[in-house]
């Protein structure tokens, strides 16, 4: 309170200043003089009665601004610390995609082996699958040509024989025929010797 009391004392005389100033009468070498008293009245007041309340602030000023620089050290830490994990996970991701990108070549170049081989069983398959087919029609039509061949032969030969063998030839051919088939053991038998 005493404070407050020489505050508003110091107040008062630079407000009256130019009161006592005029009261003088001496004219304007005082007024200086009385202008630099008034300051530093003033200012020793301000000193005297400020300096813990200054003190007060100063002090509690920089203690908010050492709390303050901490704190911002602190986030500076913890940001540079994530900046650090995304730039590592970063290169990790990387590192993964080249991975990925490297096995999915290879799978790729698997894949298309597997296929190549596939389509070159397929197209051997095909290929016997062909020959057989081919094969078995040319047995086939081989057989038809024999048997026609055959028919043939036979129908030119019944024919030529009707044509050429009389009745006395066929009873003469029957009785052979007939005379073989009765005696069979003894043409084995005579075969044998």
């Amino acid at each position: 309170m005493t404070r407050l009391a020489l505050l508003v004392a110091g107040w008062v005389l630079v407000a009256t200043r130019p009161v006592f100033a005029a009261s003088g009468g001496e004219g304007h070498a005082v007024f200086p003089l009385w202008e630099l008293v008034n300051f530093a009245i003033l200012v020793g007041g301000l000193v005297y009665l400020g300096r813990g309340t200054l003190r007060e602030l100063f002090a509690t000023r920089r203690a908010t601004i050492a709390n303050e620089i901490e704190a911002a050290s602190e986030l500076l830490a913890q940001a540079e610390a994530r900046n650090a994990e995304w730039q590592q996970k970063i290169a990790d991701l990387d590192r993964e995609l080249d991975v990925i990108r490297e096995t999915a070549r290879r799978r790729a170049e698997q894949e298309r082996e597997r296929i190549l081989a596939e389509a070159h069983e397929a197209a051997q398959r095909i290929q016997r699958d062909a020959v057989a087919s081919v094969e078995h029609e040319l047995r086939r039509a081989q057989s038809q040509l024999r048997e026609e061949a055959a028919s043939l032969a036979t129908e030119l030969a019944a024919g030529m024989l009707r044509d050429q063998v009389g009745d006395g030839d066929r009873d003469r051919l029957m009785d052979e025929f007939i005379s073989s088939v009765g005696t069979p053991s003894r043409a084995s038998a005579g075969g044998e010797s």
